[in-house]
């Protein structure tokens, strides 16, 4: 499905959210480095699929009534065997009814199991006064915990992206330290500037959070993805109010900052 279709689909669905299996075609269709996946309906053939992708797997419960997957109990990481896979199907379904008992099960994203890296995090949103802008921090609870990230307008050059990059307060843990390679910056860029293009040539995408992007000292890996829609009705600040912090009100701020 392109694009259009894919938020067209969702818009008369009534959705503020896309999926995450319609957020991460959507990421691949920019060329962003997204691990394969597929949407399993049964027991049975998430465990096929597994076999397909190759193991470990990571199984994620797909329901357009849960939004964040980790609080539901709905996501499962680095499972090896076909019966980790078969209960684990079973497991996420019955999780995401105990938390939610009217949730809609659209069915279980299985994907190949991302390498351990650095997490870091790449986001977009359209401000009312910017329009469409960048985020980039550390990922994990660094971005809330430290609160360190950096802003661009969009669209943005690949000039702009590297002074985001290396503005962070914990740009070292980029570098290399210790024993720790340095991550593949150009990659990170790339991503950077592609949801510079995500956000500037789809004007009904209001948010995205790429959160972990996982670097590594050879490209980068986005193995979370959330697109949230522009709002119809509501104003962008009620859409962040409901959803998680805002950066809009830095956006003001210098990339650098």
């Amino acid at each position: 499905m392109s694009t259009t279709s894919i938020i067209t689909h969702a818009r008369e669905q009534s959705r503020p959210a896309l999926l995450e299996p319609e957020a991460k075609t959507i990421c691949k269709a920019y060329g962003l480095p997204v691990p394969e996946f597929k949407i399993a309906t049964s027991a049975s053939e998430a465990v096929k699929f597994a076999q397909i992708l190759g193991f470990p797997v990571v199984m994620k419960i797909v329901s357009p009534d849960i939004l964040h997957k980790t609080e539901a109990g709905g996501v499962l990481l680095n499972l090896h065997t076909r019966k980790a896979v078969e209960d684990g199907y079973s497991k996420l379904a019955s999780n995401a009814k105990a938390f939610k008992r009217t949730a809609r099960i659209v069915g279980i994203l299985v994907e190949c199991m991302a390498p351990t890296g650095l997490e870091i995090i790449v986001g977009g949103l359209r401000d009312d006064q910017f329009g469409p802008v960048v985020m980039f921090g550390l990922g994990g609870i660094f971005t809330e915990v430290l609160d360190d990230v950096t802003f661009g307008l969009a669209p943005i050059k690949r000039l702009d992206v590297r002074e985001m990059i290396r503005g962070i307060r914990g740009y070292r843990a980029l570098a290399g330290f210790r024993d720790q390679l340095p991550v593949d910056e150009r990659a990170i860029e790339s991503v950077i500037v592609q949801t510079s293009k995500i956000m500037n040539e789809n004007q009904q995408i209001g948010q995205i959070d790429l959160n972990p992007v996982i670097a590594y000292s050879r490209g980068c890996s986005v193995v979370d993805a959330r697109i949230l829609l522009a709002p119809t009705h509501e104003t962008n600040r009620e859409v962040c109010k409901n959803d998680g912090p805002c950066p809009r009100k830095k956006a003001n701020r210098s990339a650098n900052r």
